[in-house]
């Protein structure tokens, strides 16, 4: 498959016209369960696309100029973008909401107590996703989404200092400064 191609399989994932790489429709993973959320490894690289090659899924595709412009002058793509941030979100036991004056505010959701547990430990591979949900959101035009979302990881990371580490801390506080 040439780049060129790839690079339109992400905008032809995302707003339902074609299955990533396994055959899954974007609204099949939306759906998934938090098991299934966490025990694959190869669809987050589609929900959430870089410009960087993943060293983890070979088949996913990576972001160009012309992808990250869709992205960022399209409501229907933000929309279906920000679809899959609340699925991810649940997932951590967070939501998003509206703050003061519009802003968008990341906060715990009833659910967090039960979902950390899933996933604030020592070197989860789960910091490595929400680094890359976070550089993805920032690349794709959602840059107040990302710095939201920091901002209450950055919460978390002081609650949680010794199950998260400085090391994924500095990931997040760089990708989402970059």
């Amino acid at each position: 498959m040439s780049d060129s191609t790839k690079q339109n399989t992400i905008l032809a994932f995302y707003l339902g016209e074609q299955p990533d790489s396994q055959g899954r429709a974007i609204e099949d993973i939306w759906s998934w369960d938090y098991q299934k959320l966490e025990s694959v490894h190869n669809y987050i690289q589609w929900l959430f696309p870089l410009r960087e090659k993943s060293r983890f899924n070979s088949s996913a595709p990576t972001l160009n100029d012309e992808v990250i412009q869709a992205f960022r002058t399209s409501e229907e793509l933000k929309n279906r973008l920000l679809r899959s941030f609340n699925v991810m979100l649940a997932f951590y036991g967070l939501e998003c909401r509206e703050g003061e004056n519009a802003e968008i505010v990341i906060a715990k959701s009833a659910e967090y107590l039960s979902r950390k547990r899933e996933w604030i430990q020592k070197f989860n591979h789960n910091y490595l996703r929400l680094t890359r949900i976070i550089t993805s959101l920032t690349e794709l035009g959602l840059k107040n989404y990302a710095l939201a979302l920091f901002k209450c990881l950055d919460e978390l990371y002081n609650e949680d200092k010794k199950s998260i580490g400085l090391e994924s801390y500095t990931y997040w506080k760089n990708a989402v400064n970059s």
